[in-house]
């Protein structure tokens, strides 16, 4: 259990909406408290996506939900300790924001305030085909210390559903972010 470690989740408005959902459920299953921000758009494509009442139950789930306008949220300031954040799914106008330091909604300025910390801050780019100018934001932020993760499948453990590749996609990301381990199933070398 992953007691008193709290982790910002931010939710963009990019396809792949089931991705923050599971991080949530995963992160809440382990014990940790959430501070959930998720764009309007992010809010559409979960109904979109998830279901008409994906959002009511993303929110329920949270420790504690933050409007994307609200610039003055407690996740704003680095003085508030965090883990780290992981922003599932991330959208390239996100991405942009944050390679750019733009701060201009609280997802946004919560993910600069952990590249400021030197905190994790792992990004669920999702875009494809990518270009250049995505390609260059992906190296700005990590030249300033986030991870991007694209949720590519792990094939090699053989999943039987969507719902294993989002849990699975999930897990790892948290596993990247640092704060236990463990959670996403591992390669097994076979012999």
């Amino acid at each position: 259990m992953m007691r008193n470690v709290r982790v910002i989740v931010g939710i963009a408005g990019a396809s792949g909406a089931a991705l923050g959902v599971s991080v949530v459920r995963q992160l809440r299953e382990v014990g940790a408290e959430v501070d959930l921000v998720a764009s309007a758009a992010a809010q559409r494509t979960l109904k979109e996506e998830v279901g008409p009442d994906a959002w009511d139950h993303l929110k329920a789930q949270a420790s504690q939900v933050h409007d994307v306008h609200n610039i003055g949220a407690s996740i704003a300031s680095g003085s508030v300790p965090v883990a780290g954040m992981i922003v599932a799914p991330c959208s390239m106008r996100s991405l942009a924001a944050i390679a750019a330091g733009l701060d201009d909604n609280l997802l946004t300025r919560a993910a600069g305030v952990q590249l400021k910390e030197r905190r994790r801050l792992v990004l669920l780019a999702r875009e494809a085909p990518l270009t250049l100018a995505h390609l260059r934001n992906m190296t700005s932020v990590t030249e300033m210390g986030a991870i991007v993760m694209p949720p590519v499948p792990a094939f090699y453990l053989n999943p039987t559903s969507v719902n294993q590749i989002v849990d699975q996609l999930a897990a790892r990301a948290i596993d990247v972010l640092g704060i236990g381990g463990g959670l996403a199933d591992q390669w097994q070398e076979t012999v």
